[in-house]
């Protein structure tokens, strides 16, 4: 088995490698791209970090690969879905570098309260300027944690240590879980309004790039100090420095950017209340030697035919159960982010439901797939199919599973409802039917309805009355906006009606405004499966 190690990984993970009987290692650190194709000819596995990337045509260039292993949390630069079109593995290591993000966050918030590397290079430069460096403590302030995972609970717990107080925003962190933290889970307006420091931990998403823009800084406390040592994007530059400049932000610390490297004349650059570093989160020789290891001991699992570990694109089963479970793994990812995007922000139980043939097998990884649509677009790539049920665990949500020995009226039916803390349900069921059996949503909310489980759904509930489809078809036409498929469903007359766009295109902000803003509708939600 040949492995090729693309950048540079600890030297103890290189040699674990090499320790491996049949294992041929190769070295190749800041090769090009071209030299990156001739290399992958006849290798098995590649080990990267985050310099090489591994793009659709190096998974063409490379028939025998089996396993590109991530040393670190992010997989920006693996094409994934090229390499699960090709049955490639891809893993990450999701866990390495908890810590050394942690300090490091913990970091730029003591030098966001007291300008230490302001003040070391004016010594440096031979002055002795004691006034123009005085600080603030934090000591009984309040921090602001933007999403509290494996890394803003970490930063939590420092928090509390020097005796601040401490918020978190995170849409799926339950009351319990917050208390046990001791932190107090608000709304992100309300952390804004509160803070006197505030820490991002999101990954960059649809849903959370520029979070924090010019109406965040305009809701938040006059003197903020703010920090990013997640993904660059979630804070809008141009936002924060003006708010730099205006006092309404003091200080801030950087250490990740919308575009890396920092353009050398970016105004971040020139701004004194700023501490700027180049991407360090995980550059520590322990987190390094950490995530060297890991990736090296998961390669070598794989290659040896062992366990997947903290694959990103596939489940932790052997290639049988896999062909088997295929279908029900793809409807049941569609069905967990389709609750997800319709259902309400707070949820405390994931109540899954088989009926049929699916019931009959050992639905674990299916329900993995269901709690992995439901949390893609919240956790990013930290989530896989290896590690759900603990970040499920980690925001205080639990998944019921029930297999039903009742007639569904048809031969396979899954069923997936978000339950809230109020006993609010929001739920989707899918099944498969027609030639070929094709993945069909088939109710959403109590309501029966008939989509395909794929692309670009328009959920609408509106009052049931006349012109309805015919006001949001003409909605669409005018903005281009082609109808692949619709199914309408209602309770009873006259009450509240289920209509279900599945469309070519995403439509237009603008488009979007006018369905939510007509009166007879009281919920519009674009979905993508």
């Amino acid at each position: 088995m040949k492995v090729l190690v693309a950048d540079k990984i600890s030297p103890k993970g290189v040699a674990y490698l090499r320790q491996q009987p049949g294992f041929e290692v190769v070295e190749a650190y800041g090769s090009s791209p071209e030299k990156i194709l001739e290399l992958v000819k006849d290798v098995h596995a590649i080990a990267v970090r985050s310099e090489t990337k591994i793009t659709a045509a190096v998974f063409a260039a490379a028939p025998l690969l089996k396993v590109v292993g991530r040393a670190g949390v992010g997989v920006d630069n693996v094409d994934v879905d090229a390499a699960t079109e090709r049955g490639v593995i891809v893993m990450n290591t999701p866990s390495g570098n908890t810590i050394a993000t942690a300090e490091l966050t913990f970091t730029h918030i003591l030098c966001g309260a007291r300008p230490v590397p302001q003040a070391g290079a004016s010594m440096k430069r031979g002055e002795w300027d004691r006034k123009s460096f005085s600080g603030i403590e934090l000591f009984k302030k309040t921090l602001g944690v933007v999403g509290l995972g494996r890394i803003g609970g970490e930063v939590a717990k420092r928090a509390l240590a020097f005796g601040m107080r401490v918020l978190a925003y995170d849409p799926y962190l339950s009351p319990s879980r917050a208390k046990a933290m001791q932190v107090e889970g608000v709304s992100l307006d309300e952390l804004l309004r509160q803070s006197n420091y505030i820490t991002v931990h999101m990954p960059l998403t649809d849903d959370t790039k520029y979070m924090i823009d010019e109406a965040a800084f305009a809701k938040a406390k006059k003197g903020l100090r703010i920090f990013n040592c997640a993904r660059g994007g979630i804070i809008k530059e141009a936002a924060l420095v003006e708010a730099l400049k205006s006092g309404q932000v003091a200080a801030a610390g950087l250490d990740v950017f919308e575009d890396e490297p920092l353009a050398k004349d970016h105004p971040l650059r020139s701004l004194p209340n700023v501490v700027l570093t180049p991407h360090l989160g995980a550059s520590t020789a322990e987190a390094q030697e950490s995530v060297g290891i890991e990736v090296a001991e998961q390669i070598a699992d794989v290659l040896k035919g062992g366990d997947i570990r903290n694959s990103v694109n596939l489940p932790p089963i052997d290639a049988a159960t896999r062909k088997l479970l295929g279908p029900y793994l793809d409807l049941g990812k569609k069905l967990g982010t389709l609750v997800q995007q319709i259902g309400p922000p707070q949820v405390a139980t994931l109540r899954i439901t088989y009926w049929g043939k699916v019931a009959d097998l050992d639905v674990n990884v299916v329900t993995r797939s269901i709690q992995l649509g439901f949390l893609g677009r919240i956790s990013g790539s930290e989530v896989n199919f290896v590690n759900v049920p603990a970040a499920f665990a980690r925001l205080g949500l639990q998944a019921e599973v029930v297999k039903s020995g009742t007639d569904s009226g048809y031969t396979d039916l899954i069923e997936v409802a978000a339950v809230a803390a109020d006993g609010t349900i929001c739920s989707a069921q899918g099944t498969f039917t027609g030639r070929g059996n094709q993945p069909r949503i088939v109710g959403i909310n109590g309501r029966e309805v008939e989509v395909a489980a794929e692309g670009k759904l328009l959920v609408i509930e509106n009052n049931d009355q006349p012109g309805m489809v015919g006001t949001v078809g003409t909605i669409l036409g005018k903005d281009g906006v082609n109808i692949a498929d619709m199914s309408l469903s209602r309770l009873a007359a006259g009450g509240r009606a289920l209509l279900v766009v599945r469309v070519d295109s995403e439509p237009s902000e603008k488009a979007r405004a006018e369905i939510k803003g007509h009166p007879a509708i009281k919920l519009a939600k674009f979905v993508v499966l």
